[in-house]
Parts: C-alpha cells; structure tokens; sequence
C-alpha cells in the first residue's frame, strides 16, 4: 500500500471508531479527519473546496432554508392539527392516516419537524380513544423515514449519493427517478407495519410521559429538536402562500428539468429573503450548518477513499467472494452490509464510504453502476433496528416510553422486509 492508502485508511478508521464511540460530534469528528487528509497531502486545498461547494451542500442548505419558511408561517402545524382533526373520527385507522400523510410530507421536507409536530398529537389522541400510543409512535418514525426516501431531496443520503456518484463520473439523478423503488419498499414496510408491527407494541397502554422539548433527541444527535421548539406557530396565511408557492416552483423547476435542484433551491431560497417570507437571521437560523458541515466532512473522506484507489481495491475484495453471484447476489450483499453499516454509523458517513465501492464493484462486473447506486441510497435510509440510527427514533424513543428492545423488536423483521422488497424492485426498474 501507498502512503496515501495508508494514510486515507488510518484516518478513516479513526472517524468511523470516533462516530461509533458517539463522544466526539459528528460533524466534528469528520471535519477533523478532513483536515488530518489535507495536512498529509492526501487530499489537495482545491478538492476539499469543491466538497464544501458541492451540489448536495448546496442543495440542503438552500432545502432547510425553504423547508424553515414553511414551518415558521405556521403551515406545517396548521395541516398536522387538521388532519388530526380530521381523522381522528375513524379511530386507530385515523391515526394511520396521519402517519401516512406525515410520510408523504417527509417525501419533500425534512422529517425531524414532521414528527416534532405529529408525535405528541398522535400521542394524545391515542390516548384520548384508549389505545396505546405506543402503537403509533415507532410506525410514526418508521413511515417519515422510508417517505424521505422516496424523492432525491427528501433525505439528505440520496442528495449525497447523488453527489458522491458524480464525482464519479456517473449521471445524476433526476428528482423522482428513484420514487418507483421506494415506494415498493414503504408500500411493503409500512403493510408490515400496519398488519404486524404496531401489534406487536400495542398491549400495553399509553402512559409515557412527554419528555422535555430539549430532551427528546439526546446528546449529540444531528437535527435535534431544539431548532424546531418553535416550528408550530400561529399560521400567517400570506406567509404560508408565499412559501409553499416557491416551494412547488422549486420542484416543478427540478422534476421537469429545467434546472438542477441545487440551482433551482438556492435560487428559491433567494426569493424568499427577497419577499421578506424569511429574514436573513432566519435563513441562516435554519440552515443546520451541524448537518451541512457533517456532510462536507465525509464528502472528504469519500474522496480520498477514491482516489487513492482504496475503493477500487475493496470492491476487488468483494467480487472475489460475489463474482459467482453474479449482479443480483452482488446487490444483495451490498445492500446487507449498508444495511448493517448504517446502524452503526450516521447515514452521511455509510454514504460517503458505500458509494464509490458500488461504482466500482458494478464496474467490475461490467454492469450499469445505477441499480447498486439506488441500492446504497435506500438501505443508508433503512436506519429501523435501534432507537439512535436516525432522530426520529430517538424523538419517539423519548415520547414514547419505549425499551431498546422495541426497536429491535419492531426494527430487524422491517430492515428484512424492506430488503426482500427492494431486490424485487431494483432491478425491475434499475436494470443490470
């Protein structure tokens, strides 16, 4: 090995041990591994400046400020409480349908204020019909996550997939080429949730005590609470109109083309400061530099996984044990160990490190790169087996009253569930 492979595999065990560990942030943990990378020269200054500037960044950064607009008119609470209202005639299936409809609305914005707003509401209306909030909470979670899924900008592993893969010299994805696939998989997850897994939560009853607002994401996790304590305001009809008219014009611009999603965003973002819809403290108050930050770093590292061939070699690894696999069974492991990784590591970091192997085991096998691409995008989201993979657990973990062992309980047969769904799904609509 090289001294720049050393050097590049040094560093990045040290941030995966850092990340594992959960004492050092995140965010800082893979900012320091970007410097130690440029320090030793593995990493040139012009290379850690496009990962700073690089479209994923740009794109999110401009999506929070968006998505932050929406919640600060009020709109985002006002369509939580009427739906709410609306269903909860119907009883539990009432509740279902707000969990799905908060899984729609993470398809496009960021599920952490989705369920900031949605679990105390669906909470305190299961109690109020004598059914175990319990049964809901976890779905809750569930739900928003395979939604974000479902789009290139509802979650910010698809963005940086995305990203990672041009970087690669592949074609970018367009916004809803990937919804297909992921709609198979939360159509599959969330029947398994609904026929089985709320069940299997839902003899005990509802007496969980809310957690304080600056409690429910615990210490060091990404997109907490704290930002959005204040996301269910009185809602400014003017202001809402305004928000979500530049919204859609955001995605209608990207679904249709006509410009990039990061181009089309920021220049959304800029129109709402120049409609004063947002202030300039408020745009920047919403722009979650921990995650921006946190994604530039592991870009970084990505990068120098890549280039000092460090990729290459372990996709090498892996098609000796997969070659006579063929494709599928390729898909299949790697899906299993992003699957396994992303327990273990935040969703950025799996990201960054999966993505440029699968570019390069599709190589290998001489197939197109895109079905393992999509691959690494949905099983970095499939964060179910414990209450820390993803926020939105630890939010519910603490609303809820829940044991580890609920999530495990409810999370593993779902991880499976979702597995055996998107290998039917992958290659029917990413063919090899």
């Amino acid at each position: 090995m090289s001294f720049d492979q050393i050097a590049a595999l040094v560093v990045l065990i040290a941030v995966v041990a850092a990340l594992i560990h959960g004492k050092l942030r995140s965010d800082v943990a893979a900012l320091s591994g970007a410097a130690a990378l440029l320090l030793l020269g593995v990493i040139r200054p012009v290379e850690v400046q496009g990962a700073f500037a690089s479209p994923a960044v740009i794109a999110l950064a401009s999506l929070f400020v968006i998505a932050y607009a929406i919640e600060l008119s009020g709109l985002l609470g006002l369509l939580i409480r009427q739906a709410t209202r609306l269903c909860a005639r119907l009883g539990s299936l009432g509740l279902w349908v707000v969990i799905v409809l908060c899984g729609a609305a993470s398809a496009f914005l960021n599920n952490t204020p989705i369920v900031v707003l949605a679990a105390p509401v669906v909470k305190d209306v299961a109690a109020s019909m004598n059914l175990s909030p319990k049964r809901f909470l976890i779905p809750l979670s569930y739900v928003t996550i395979m939604g974000g899924a479902c789009t290139l900008i509802g979650t910010s592993t698809n963005l940086l997939v995305n990203d990672m893969a041009r970087n690669a010299g592949q074609p970018v994805f367009s916004l809803f080429e990937i919804t297909p696939v992921a709609l198979v998989i939360a159509v599959f997850g969330g029947l398994y949730l609904y026929l089985g897994g709320g069940r299997l939560l839902g003899g005990e009853d509802g007496t969980a005590v809310k957690a304080p607002l600056h409690q429910q994401t615990g210490d060091g996790m990404l997109g907490g609470a704290e930002l959005f304590a204040a996301a269910d305001r009185p809602f400014a009809p003017k202001r809402a109109f305004l928000a979500l008219g530049v919204f859609l014009v955001v995605i209608a611009a990207a679904g249709f083309g006509i410009a990039p999603i990061a181009a089309s965003a920021f220049a959304g973002a800029v129109v709402l400061i120049l409609l004063r819809v947002v202030s300039p403290d408020e745009a920047y108050a919403g722009l979650r530099p921990e995650v921006l930050l946190l994604i530039a770093g592991m870009v970084v590292v990505g990068l120098a996984i890549e280039v000092t061939g460090l990729a290459e070699q372990g996709a090498d690894l892996l098609i000796g044990v997969i070659r006579p696999l063929g494709p599928l069974g390729a898909l299949i492991i790697l899906y299993g160990v992003t699957l396994f990784a992303t327990e273990l590591l935040s969703n950025a970091a799996v990201a960054v490190l999966i993505t440029p192997v699968a570019v390069a085991l599709a190589a290998s096998l001489g197939v197109d790169p895109r079905p393992f691409l999509v691959g690494v995008m949905m099983a970095a989201s499939a964060a179910f087996a414990t209450p820390f993979g993803y926020q939105t657990n630890v939010l519910v973990f603490q609303i809820g009253g829940y044991s580890y062992m609920d999530f495990v309980k409810i999370g593993v047969p779902l991880n499976l569930v979702t597995w055996v769904a998107a290998m039917f799904a992958i290659p029917i609509f990413f063919p090899f």
